[in-house]
């Protein structure tokens, strides 16, 4: 039988056909609809959703298992993780992916519902927590989460931009609950918020901080690294769906495999990709996903990230979100050590992300330039202002990348130290004596 596998629309689930999504099993012979809820825009994901239905690779894999069914993808777009959440419960999605406050929520609401799910890989994750950022409008005069005290700050209520927001608020002194007026809302709605002046401040995800300060609308108050606790993203399948089609799994997390050694190698292609999938600037999409990204992506199931998982647990079970979440149960690598093989995973395993490092971009170029010092890159773009595209560097205290333009300066004798927020950069120069804030003109002033 010719097989074929095909992106469709939302529309080809009405159609009369026998597969996957919560349907009975299906004879040889019949059509398998394999169902893939994604998040474009959470560019951590990428592995798993556009990046992955870019490259066709997870339709090849179904392709070559040759077992009799003609297999259909069904590709569909979600803004968060709830509503994936809401149709795997459902059995209407197989594997879906998501961060990782959501993934406990797809755990209890599964074994809630009676269709329980498994954590089966990791996307995009970064040990510190750099995924998450707070942000102020440009012309804000907060510089420190102290000032948020009786501000409205938006975020996503049970997203992990909202767990950021609760860690930090309470390592600042200040109540979650009652210190500061949380606006519950959706990425978009509260960016549009910040813009508005409705909201003091926007506590989000990947790539809504990233986004808004390329676009000069917002400028970073915290750098969810601080926390020093590990954030990611990862892969969650129905375990009916698991059980009754480990093969089709398999070529999943096969191909996902593919998909990240593909944004590894080309990490400035994938972002452009991406950013054609998605509309986002690229310039963006290379923040999280370049070769010196916030992210990195692996779909090894690192205790690292496990045990942040359990530590998780308690902050939407605060919020009353979740109850107990046995995350034991809920953490299942046996999938993924099978499709990659013991040695590949073991491997991956052990793997740790790349040094932090300043690159830049430059207009026309497929490749960035690597700089060993942030000193160095100021000295380059110094003497090239006309042709960079975009100019990155690694926060001196977390490690975590931002835009060059955007970062806060520290001139230190003769170097020039960046930060992604206010805060730490105060917290450096109060240590340091003769180091003092500087502009970024001023910074590129003094390296040429």
């Amino acid at each position: 039988m010719k097989r074929t596998a095909v992106a469709l629309s939302a529309v080809a689930l009405l159609l009369p056909l026998s597969g996957c999504g919560g349907s009975a099993e299906a004879g040889s012979g019949s059509t398998v609809t394999v169902t893939i809820g994604y998040q474009s825009k959470t560019i951590n994901t990428v592995t798993a959703g556009t990046l992955l239905r870019s490259l066709g690779y997870f339709e090849q894999q179904l392709n070559a298992l040759y077992d009799g069914h003609t297999y259909k993808v069904d590709w569909q777009d979600y803004a968060t993780g709830a509503p994936i959440t809401a149709q795997m419960t459902a059995g209407k999605i197989d594997i879906g992916s998501m961060g990782d406050f959501p993934l406990l929520i797809n755990a209890a609401r599964g074994k809630q519902l009676g269709q329980p799910t498994r954590l089966v890989s990791v996307t995009g994750y970064n040990l510190r927590g750099g995924l998450n950022t707070i942000v102020t409008a440009p012309s804000s005069h907060l510089t420190s989460l102290k000032d948020l005290k009786g501000k409205k700050v938006s975020t996503s209520v049970g997203s992990a931009a909202d767990g950021t927001l609760v860690r930090a608020l309470q390592r600042a002194g200040i109540d979650p609950d009652k210190g500061i007026e949380k606006l519950n809302q959706q990425p978009a709605v509260g960016a549009s918020a910040l813009t508005a002046g409705s909201t003091d401040a926007l506590s989000q995800f990947v790539a809504w901080p990233g986004l808004l300060a390329y676009q000069g609308r917002a400028k970073a108050l915290y750098d969810g690294a601080q926390l020093n606790l590990p954030t990611f993203h990862g892969v969650t399948a129905r375990e009916n769906f698991a059980k009754q089609h480990p093969a089709v799994l398999d070529a999943f997390l096969k191909a996902q495999a593919q998909a990240t050694d593909y944004l590894t190698a080309h990490p400035v292609t994938a972002a452009e990709k991406v950013a054609k999938a998605t509309g986002l600037p690229a310039e963006v999409v290379y923040l999280y996903n370049g070769a010196h990204g916030i992210a990195t992506f692996d779909p090894a199931l690192k205790p690292q990230l496990v045990s942040a998982l359990q530590q998780d647990v308690a902050v939407l079970k605060s919020a009353k979100l979740v109850g107990d979440v046995d995350v034991d149960a809920f953490v299942d690598d046996q999938y993924v050590k099978q499709a990659l093989g013991a040695t590949a995973y073991a491997r991956r395993l052990a793997a740790k992300p790349p040094a932090a490092a300043s690159e830049v971009w430059p207009k026309g170029s497929e490749k960035t330039l690597t700089f060993k010092s942030p000193s160095q890159l100021l000295s380059y773009v110094s003497a090239h202002p006309t042709t960079i595209r975009a100019a990155y560097v690694p926060d001196a205290t977390t490690g975590t990348l931002w835009f060059a333009d955007k970062a806060v300066w520290v001139s230190d004798g003769s170097k020039s130290l960046p930060f992604v927020a206010p805060a730490t950069a105060q917290a450096y120069v109060a240590a340091h004596g003769g180091a003092r804030v500087v502009t970024y003109a001023e910074a590129l002033e003094g390296a040429s």
